[in-house]
């Protein structure tokens, strides 16, 4: 198993009954509990109630739905280099409220994670001040520059749990060849931001009739499908393990469906974001909704959510990237990329189930046990001697994104004001209550 931060464990003998347990790892899915004790899962399941689990402490979980802890592997924060964007502390304090137990966070700090001594910076500053366990992704190449490669062996042996280039994919095949080889010896993850950046270079949003409307420069589905279909291709000849991050339309789809039954070891994700919002959403303008990739249309919107549906998308990610108002309150074609999702990241995925579009089991374990297993990490799962990792929520809560209110230091969710039912009420991390 790859590190993580370690957190030590609460030492109590701690039960959590009357649940509507939901662990896709085990198919476990009805009335139960949870005991816990020294920061591990003792037993779950519907023989765990009040009366025979003798623990220190009893809560009464009222029938509400207990899953194992969201593993989210797109997490970007400013520490180090802009700490005023977002730190490791309050970004793992959205994340325990959106029921986020483990935080795979991004190489594009300042210093880049490129070498072994930043990722030990990253696992001890998180250790001291992060609620919730954090893993770093180490850079691809150095400076996430796509010239150089960093060294994959040291970065693996000081924890980084894969490699990425962030927001930025390799555009050297020769470059990207090397690295998937090494990382093949190494068996790490290799992670692409699927663009091809000379294609894509100049665009804002997501090219087509929309675009011209509003007159703003468009980046091309292709720029996403010859960089991918280009990928596709060094897997074959490196045999790495390969993830794309976040997909975003259905020709994409198509790609990964074909390198899967060929037998390569290939996977996805896609964000949160282009689940649940399409470039319609822009409307006059808005830069919240200004994302990379960018929103596609409407009917890219609704395959990724079968795609997710029928498991040809492993993960749901947040993408959760702060940006601060200074690059966000600016004209469209001048405003940075990225938003916000830590917090929202299950009452957005619940939303989907609500519609009918994805089952929620299938949800709960494209959050928690595929990226668990993708990353060969500890957690996504309720079975014993598993991380005591959890999260509980009200299905039927209703509430209201308001920017002010949420945790990050950054403000720019694309989901403000939007009113969503269902919503974490309490996160339990290492058989610590993190939030309530």
């Amino acid at each position: 198993m790859s590190p993580v931060t370690a957190l030590t464990g609460d030492p109590r003998r701690r039960a959590f009954v009357n649940a509507r347990l939901m662990d896709p790892s085990r198919g476990l899915e009805g009335p139960g509990g949870v005991l816990i004790e020294s920061g591990r899962i003792v037993a779950s399941g519907p023989q765990v109630t009040a009366a025979s689990a003798r623990a220190d402490d009893v809560m009464d979980c009222k029938g509400h739905l207990l899953f194992p802890g969201l593993i989210d592997m797109c997490v970007f924060t400013g520490e180090p280099g802009n700490e005023y964007r977002e730190t490791l502390k309050s970004a793992s304090l959205a994340a325990a409220a959106g029921g986020v137990t483990t935080m795979i966070v991004m190489p594009a700090t300042d210093p880049v994670i490129d070498e072994a001594a930043i990722v030990d910076f990253i696992l001890r500053r998180a250790r001291d001040t992060a609620a919730v366990r954090v893993a770093p992704m180490a850079a691809i190449t150095r400076s996430l520059k796509g010239e150089q490669m960093s060294e994959t062996g040291l970065l693996r042996e000081a924890g980084a749990v894969a490699l990425t280039d962030g927001r930025a994919g390799v555009a050297s095949p020769r470059v990207l060849r090397r690295a998937m080889a090494y990382a093949r010896d190494f068996n790490m993850l290799v992670v692409q931001h699927v663009k091809d950046a000379d294609l894509a270079a100049g665009g804002v949003m997501n090219e087509g009739e929309l675009s011209a409307r509003l007159g703003l420069p468009g980046i091309p589905r292709q720029a996403e499908i010859i960089m991918l279909e280009r990928d596709i291709r060094l897997v074959e000849l490196t045999g790495a393990r390969y993830h794309a991050a976040q997909i975003s339309c259905a020709e994409s789809l198509d790609i990964i469906r074909r390198a899967k039954d060929a037998g390569l070891p290939v996977t996805c994700g896609v964000s949160i974001n282009h689940l649940t919002l399409n470039e319609n959403d822009i409307g006059a303008w808005r830069t919240f909704f200004k994302l990379t990739p960018p929103l596609r249309r409407e009917e890219d919107r609704a395959a990724l959510a079968r795609g997710v549906a029928d498991g040809t998308i492993d993960v749901i990610v947040s993408a959760h990237d702060p940006q601060s108002a200074d690059t966000k309150r600016l004209p469209f074609a001048e405003a940075a990329f990225g938003a916000i999702g830590l917090e929202t990241l299950f009452s957005a995925a619940f939303s989907l189930h609500l519609g009918g579009e994805i089952p929620l089991p299938r949800l709960i374990e494209a959050m928690s046990a595929a990226p668990a297993r993708l990353l060969e990490l500890e957690g996504g799962s309720l079975a014993p001697g598993q991380p005591a990792d959890f999260a509980i929520a009200d299905p039927d809560a209703s509430w209201k994104v308001e920017p002010e209110a949420l945790r990050s230091l950054s403000k720019n969710t694309p989901f403000e004001d939007r009113v969503f039912t269902g919503r974490v009420i309490h996160t339990v991390v290492a058989g610590r209550s993190v939030f309530s």
